[in-house]
Parts: C-alpha cells; sequence; structure tokens
C-alpha cells in the first residue's frame, strides 16, 4: 500500500532536505568556511541569479537563510577561481550551478539551436560567421566582459565586411548562444555584475571537463534524483520545475528510479496529485528554524507547492504596479520553525547606510514570538549586509511589534 504523509510531515521532510534543520554557524557567532558553503551546494546544486538588487542579489540570500552571515567572497572564490565549485549556465533560471552537475546538461547545451530563446536562435541560423568570430575572439582573447568583446570585434571583425555585417545587438545574440551551447562561460563577475566570458577549458575543473556527457537519459535521471533530495518529497511537477526538464523524460526517470528504490510513490494529505519521497528523506521530529528567504529561494520558488506545504500564498510583485501591490515590491516569506508567518517588503538603503522595512505582514498562524523573532533577523541581514538601523515604516499589521522589538533591542 501507499504510504501517507501528513501535510506536517510533508513539510518537515522538505525543511531537512533544504539544510533548515542545520544550526547556522554564522548566526552564532563561528567563522562561515568553504566546507559549509559546500554543504549547501551539495544540498541545493544551484543558487538561482536575478539582477533586482534592492535588497540582496539572489544568489547570495539562500547562503545567508542557511548559515547566517558570512563573507560574500566566499561565494566568489567559488564561483570565479579555480578549482570552482561553481559555475554559470541555466538550470532552474540563470544560476550559478554545481560544477559536479554540467555534464547533466549535455542534453541542454545540445538544444542550443531549438531551445535558446529567439534571438540568440535566429541569429545561430542566419549568421553562423558571426557566431564563430565571437566564439574566436572569446577563445584567443578571454576571459571578456560584452563591452570588451564589442570593443575587439570593432578591431578583428569590422561590421562592413562581405555580407555579413553585424550589429552590437547581433553580437550580443551570438554571445548568449554560445553561452547557452557551453560553448563559452562565465569565468566569474565583475563588480558591476558583468559576466567575463572564457573557454570552457580555462573554467571548468580538468576532471569536469575531460569527463564524458552524460547522455540525455542519464542526465535527466541524474538531475530528477537531485531535485528529489532538494526537496525531500514532491509531485512530478515539483521534480520537474527544479531545473526546469521536459516532462516526458522526468516520468521516465522518475518510473526508473522508483524501480530502483531511490524514489517511494507517497500519498500526501490534501494534495490531488501523488508523490514521490526520496530514500535517504529524514522526518524530523521538530525544526526551530528562523530564516528570511529570498522569493528565488528553491525552499519557495515554486509557488504552488509553497501553498501546499505552508499554507502561505506567495506571489513576487516586482512586474505589478505599485498601486494594483498587495504587499510590496520585494518581499520576503519569514520561516519560524516549521511554518512561513509573515512576510516582510524590504530595501537596502546603502547610501543612508540602513536596512528599510516598508511592510510586515503575521500570518494568521504565527505565534506570539513572531515579531520578536522577526526583529532579530533583520538585525542579523542588517549587520550582514553592512547597514546600520532598521527602519521600519507603517505599513502592515506586524510594523508596531518589530518596531518595539528593535528599540528594545538597543
Amino acid at each position: 500500500m501507499t504510504r501517507t504523509l501528513t501535510s506536517l510531515q510533508a513539510r518537515r521532510i522538505a525543511l531537512a532536505a533544504q539544510g533548515f534543520t542545520r544550526p547556522r554557524p554564522g548566526a552564532s557567532g563561528r567563522a562561515v568556511t568553504a566546507a559549509h558553503l559546500n554543504r549547501v551546494v551539495d544540498r541545493l546544486g544551484f543558487f538561482q541569479i536575478d539582477s533586482v538588487n534592492v535588497l540582496a542579489r539572489a544568489h547570495y540570500m539562500p547562503l545567508f537563510s542557511r548559515m547566517g552571515p558570512y563573507e560574500p567572497d566566499l561565494l566568489h572564490r567559488a564561483a570565479g577561481r579555480a578549482p570552482r565549485r561553481l559555475v554559470e549556465y541555466w538550470a532552474h533560471e540563470a544560476a550559478m550551478l554545481d560544477v559536479r552537475l554540467w555534464q547533466a546538461f549535455a542534453f541542454r547545451r545540445a538544444e542550443a539551436h531549438t531551445r535558446a530563446w529567439g534571438g540568440p536562435r535566429r541569429i545561430a541560423r542566419d549568421k553562423p560567421d558571426l557566431v564563430e568570430a565571437v566564439r574566436r575572439e572569446v577563445i584567443d582573447h578571454g576571459p571578456l566582459t560584452s563591452r570588451q568583446l564589442e570593443s575587439r570585434l570593432e578591431h578583428d571583425v569590422p561590421r562592413t565586411r562581405d555580407n555579413w555585417g553585424w550589429n552590437w545587438s547581433e553580437a550580443k545574440s551570438a554571445l548568449e548562444f554560445l553561452f547557452f551551447a557551453g560553448d563559452v562561460m562565465a569565468a566569474r563577475r565583475n563588480g558591476q555584475f558583468e559576466r567575463e566570458y572564457d573557454a570552457p577549458d580555462r573554467v571548468l575543473p580538468p576532471a569536469v571537463r575531460d569527463a564524458e556527457p552524460l547522455s540525455e537519459a542519464v542526465g535527466h535521471r541524474v538531475l530528477v534524483e537531485h531535485a528529489a533530495s532538494a526537496l525531500g518529497v514532491g509531485t512530478a511537477q515539483c521534480l520537474r520545475d527544479y531545473f526546469r526538464l521536459s516532462p516526458e523524460p522526468t516520468r521516465i526517470a522518475i518510473d526508473e528510479l522508483v524501480v530502483d528504490g531511490v524514489l517511494e510513490p507517497v500519498t500526501i494529505s490534501g494534495w490531488r496529485r501523488p508523490a514521490f519521497l526520496h530514500r535517504d528523506a529524514v522526518l524530523p521530529r521538530k525544526v526551530t528554524a528562523r530564516a528570511l528567504l529570498s522569493p528565488f529561494d528553491p525552499l519557495v520558488f515554486e509557488r504552488t507547492r509553497t501553498e501546499r506545504l505552508f499554507d502561505f500564498e506567495y506571489r513576487i510583485e516586482i512586474y505589478v504596479p505599485e498601486p494594483k501591490r498587495r504587499y510590496g515590491y520585494y518581499v520576503l516569506p519569514f520561516l519560524l520553525g516549521d511554518r512561513l508567518v509573515a512576510r516582510v517588503d524590504l530595501k537596502a538603503d546603502r547610501a543612508g547606510s540602513r536596512l528599510l522595512v516598508r511592510g510586515a505582514w503575521a500570518e494568521s498562524h504565527a505565534p506570539d514570538h513572531t515579531a520578536r523573532e522577526l526583529a532579530a533577523e533583520l538585525a542579523l541581514m542588517s549587520r550582514w549586509l553592512g547597514l546600520g538601523d532598521v527602519i521600519v515604516d507603517d505599513k502592515g499589521d506586524l510594523v508596531e511589534a518589530v518596531r518595539a522589538e528593535l528599540s528594545a533591542g538597543r
């Protein structure tokens, strides 16, 4: 018979799989090391990248949520210096990817001519000579930012050459195609958050570079198993969304993993779809987590799953016109214990060295000590970001209590 999990059990399994049952070394004043970072990379597999920098860029946040305050250079070294533990690629979305998963994505790189979005795909089809010229510039002269590449192309590949004169938007599209195909890679990001493109041979660790690419079937199996391990338990849709995989190869991989005993089919109370439990998943008796979560954190980025697990309706409102926003521009869920108990709209005022709380709202199930714990987490985040006071505005039913707790803690 198929085992049935309660919603509480599924939630605690998910939190344990995501690393929220482990102590946060930085929160207790301990030094956060590369070993701590590697454990998070092992669990999650990637950190999603997003250009919004109103608080902290998305790829920095999952580490803070799980480790507490840490030096960002720890992440910069892992992604920007040999031997790299992280490389950029299209995982869930643009992401810093565990380099050990690189060969599992060989099928995606091979699909560049059909899967890359319109502009890069058209350039690869219509102007292959330009694509090759861009590739050669990076291979011969990398690492290069896109601006540096443009300057070199102006010198080496004049725009009026023969019958394939180019403009800069076309060169950028060629660069994006090559990145999707894995023919060029990001060596690092500079201070302006620009990619510095380089040859794969100079970016990948030798053991990864020289390994055989995995077949499409094996690659899907590796990624589905990793998703199941990272999530603990989830539906086929949860497993597919983690690395944005296609439905049919995901289904085949799930079936194989079930036959091999890696996944166990289960039912979760209140969920309409069947779910799958990873064989290494653990069910803790209690979860005592405390963390602010980025909108792009893998615990919450699949919004239907978030609602099912936590009874927490969550939508990011960055692209919603301000008068129509329900909560705010950059709203973070607040995890306390094993529940999402509040949400808070945050902004880093770097010029004024302040963390601005533009609004804070409690969920109906939030415990009485929510404001105290949220105030402590906001103070911790402000110190990590190198800011000073936490300034609380007047929007939301939790702001007065949070303001009082912050004042009491000074």
